[in-house]
């Protein structure tokens, strides 16, 4: 065989062979058992349930909603975390990010050879594999799991008669679309569905009749695909997966570990050749979440999904009984820190801040751009919001507990209620088990992360230098609850050999600050250790303890940090404590480092976003 220059095989070749591949693949008959199926997955971003076909009668989706009453809808399917990339890590692997280190947004970090992008396993059964067009896996990609990834990949380049793998990647309701002047609007803002967390201004009511408006153009656009498909004649062999990337656009959806964030929706279409897998319902309340959708194509593929995957498949030839709850995660969304872990059921949703001192709304470059957003923090500025409305800008909870058939909006926090003691006790436990099975990685903060892995992934890092990765979850557990039971052991913990312990055992001082009066000595010692983390985490607790120039030099000191993420740490730390002053001489480093890293990307852009923030707000 004649190879090309990069190692491809030449393309009429690798046609002919694809070709007979294809017949010894199926075979001679033409029966459901013999012709494995197409699969056709249509994405669209930033997408909440908000369809006809789930009773929203707002919207207007025609197509998806006969899409639905052709297939399978699922009630109860969640993406892993309310954002896009980590999420696309885990719907390309079938493994959890915080398992692997890759949780944090738009994250570089390798994971291990073993840890292949599944369809790479279609390819090798004879599957023709593409994406159109978006991939954000939030690692380094692994670019031959696709026979092309592009703005032009397609089925009909496949060799005939081979089987398809299908990604389409719809953009149109992406939360951009809300930055975009609106010129006119189809939905009548005045009739628009605001839901309760929200502040009914003619701005708020405005960006949702246009998201509204945004859905629907997506809705025309799946009819499109759909109608290609038919065209194509591979309508009767093909399985239609549709489902939107994560939670909703508009503020306090994306990004935010409620129902509103994590609740996609999801139909699966199963032409009547393979209606023997599909299930019995058309409407399908079992718990689904991303993790099982690679395991899920693999079995409808007739393969057996690999040991490593997290997920289990719900569907084809390897499904599995249903899963009993669902476990997601966040940690750093774009320059802002937090760490929150949720788990559920189908009736009740626990949440788990670690970082309960960082309030939910905290400033975001691109999610202030939406004029929706702008208007909810001048309406909390100006004093007019109810209680509700006003959890966003306000100090989180250490636990949140939901009854989601009744708060389907995630709002009235039941944590407290004795009524819900037993659900709150079942699901922290069932928490606590699963953070410490996946040995759960983000517990490490993103500024020990490079030194510590060294040129190996994070995953092999930490079980061969042995970090202790139990003992820093016990750390931040203790920490966040801010006690005064827990000073005595985190003060024990400031000195411990692993810098993520120490890091969290500082963290808990600034958090229960107002029992650390008694280890101010020890975390002045802190400020100078020899990890830069752990040095800002102290001097967040020396500020919360009123040793604020003292916090201030250590702050200083650390924006000349050589780690992006050290410095960032340092900018999350100043915004949360606004509109306290901030030294003269710490704003002109603040105004050096914005004009350093202005135009940088990945990390430096996000220092520069937090940097210049901090400047602007102060002149």
């Amino acid at each position: 065989m004649k190879w090309t220059g990069n190692g491809m095989l030449d393309r009429t070749i690798w046609i002919g062979c694809m070709a007979l591949m294809g017949l010894l693949f199926y075979g001679c008959g033409d029966s459901a058992e013999d012709r494995p199926p197409n699969i056709l997955w249509i994405t669209s971003e930033d997408n909440s349930p908000l369809l006809g076909a789930y009773g929203d009668e707002y919207a207007d989706t025609p197509h998806l909603d006969r899409l639905a009453e052709q297939g399978t809808i699922y009630t109860n399917a969640y993406a892993t975390s309310p954002v896009c990339a980590p999420s696309r890590f885990t719907l390309i692997t079938g493994t959890y990010a915080n398992r692997m280190g890759t949780e944090n947004m738009r994250s570089t970090f390798p994971i291990p050879k073993e840890i292949r992008f599944f369809p790479k396993y279609l390819r090798e059964a004879g599957y023709h594999t593409t994406n159109n067009r978006k991939k954000d896996y939030n690692t380094i990609d692994q670019p031959d799991a696709w026979d092309e990834s592009s703005g032009e990949a397609h089925y009909r380049d496949r060799a005939e008669n081979q089987p398809f793998f299908h990604v389409r990647n719809i953009t149109i309701s992406h939360e951009s679309s809300l930055h975009d002047p609106i010129d006119t609007l189809i939905h009548d803002p005045e009739k628009a569905p605001v839901p309760p967390y929200h502040p009914k201004t003619p701005t708020v009511k405005r960006d949702w009749a246009h998201y509204y408006d945004e859905v629907s153009r997506m809705d025309a656009r799946v009819g499109k695909i759909l109608n290609e498909l038919e065209a194509s004649g591979e309508a009767d062999n093909t399985i239609v997966f549709y489902y939107g990337d994560h939670g909703g656009a508009m503020p306090g959806s994306k990004r935010f570990m409620n129902q509103r964030g994590l609740s996609i929706p999801l139909i699966v279409y199963m032409p009547p050749r393979y209606e023997h897998l599909a299930p019995d319902e058309k409407q399908n309340d079992r718990l689904v979440s991303f993790v099982d959708f690679s395991a899920t194509v693999l079995s409808l593929a007739g393969i057996d999904p690999p040991d490593f995957m997290d997920g289990k498949p719900f569907l084809g030839e390897h499904a599995v009984p249903p899963r009993e709850y669902v476990h997601t995660y966040r940690a750093r969304m774009d320059e802002r820190y937090d760490l929150v872990r949720a788990v559920h059921d189908k009736e009740m949703m626990y949440v788990r801040n670690y970082m309960p001192q960082r309030i939910y709304g905290q400033h975001l470059w691109y999610l202030w751009k939406a004029p929706s957003m702008r208007s909810w923090e001048q309406e909390y500025k100006e004093g007019t919001l109810n209680e509700i409305q006003r959890q966003f800008f306000e100090s989180k909870p250490v636990e949140e507990l939901y009854d989601l058939s009744e708060d389907p909006y995630t709002v009235h926090n039941l944590a407290s209620d004795p009524e819900y003691e037993d659900d709150l006790k079942r699901l922290r436990k069932k928490n606590a088990r699963w953070v410490r099975e996946q040995g759960d990685l983000g517990f490490i903060p993103e500024g020990i992360i490079d030194s510590l892995r060294g040129d190996q992934t994070l995953y092999e890092a930490v079980r061969e230098k042995g970090v202790p990765i139990e003992t820093i979850i016990e750390t931040a557990e203790m920490a966040s609850r801010g006690e005064k039971k827990y000073m005595d052991e985190l003060a024990e913990r400031l000195s411990h050999e692993d810098p993520s312990v120490r890091f969290w055992a500082a963290m808990g001082m600034a958090i229960g600050h107002e029992h650390a009066g008694g280890y101010i000595g020890l975390l002045k010692e802190r400020s100078e250790d020899p990890v830069g983390t752990v040095r800002v985490a102290a001097a967040e607790a020396l500020y919360a303890s009123d040793r604020k120039e003292t916090a201030f030099t250590i702050m200083d000191d650390a924006l000349d940090h050589p780690e992006d993420h050290v410095k960032l740490q340092v900018l999350n730390l100043l915004e949360s404590i606004r509109p306290d002053p901030i030294p003269e001489e710490l704003m002109n480093h603040l105004q050096r480092l914005a004009d350093t890293y202005e135009g940088r990307d990945g990390s430096g852009n996000y220092v520069f976003r937090a940097s210049n923030w901090l400047v602007e707000g102060n002149k």
